[in-house]
């Protein structure tokens, strides 16, 4: 095991800024829905709130993966990586970007829009008054 493996290792400090999104974002997100649209058993609204709680099983995976990480379950010790932890949060990014896609057709517009209002929510009172905070 490497040192960034290690239970006691935490996550890598994330860059200056993010890269751009990858090429393709919302088209793989468009094709990885209708995809799941064509083999899901169940439609209607019982198939709509089962890809939401989708989104529950995916999350419980990454907290599965930092007790793994952490070695937290004395039983089992450490059963995982940071890596294994970093997969599994990128699991819910893009079942949450699936869900939304589902909810609406417009969902890169929708995200934009939201990820705007939080980051002028967020970040805005710094950009203009860098006591503030």
């Amino acid at each position: 095991m490497s040192d960034s493996d290690a239970p006691s290792s935490p996550p890598a400090a994330p860059p200056a800024s993010p890269p751009p999104a990858p090429e393709g974002l919302w088209e793989s997100v468009d094709a990885l829905c209708a995809w799941l649209d064509a083999e899901r058993p169940v439609d209607g609204t019982e198939g709509l709130l089962l890809r939401i709680l989708k989104l529950s099983e995916e999350v419980g995976e990454v907290a599965q993966a930092v007790v793994g990480v952490t070695g937290q379950n004395p039983r089992k010790g450490t059963t995982h990586t940071w890596d294994d932890v970093r997969s599994e949060v990128c699991d819910v990014a893009l079942t949450a970007l699936v869900t939304l896609r589902t909810l609406t057709p417009d969902a890169p517009e929708v995200f934009a829009r939201h990820l705007e209002h939080v980051r002028h929510r967020s970040l805005g009172a710094r950009r203009s008054d860098p006591s503030a905070v």
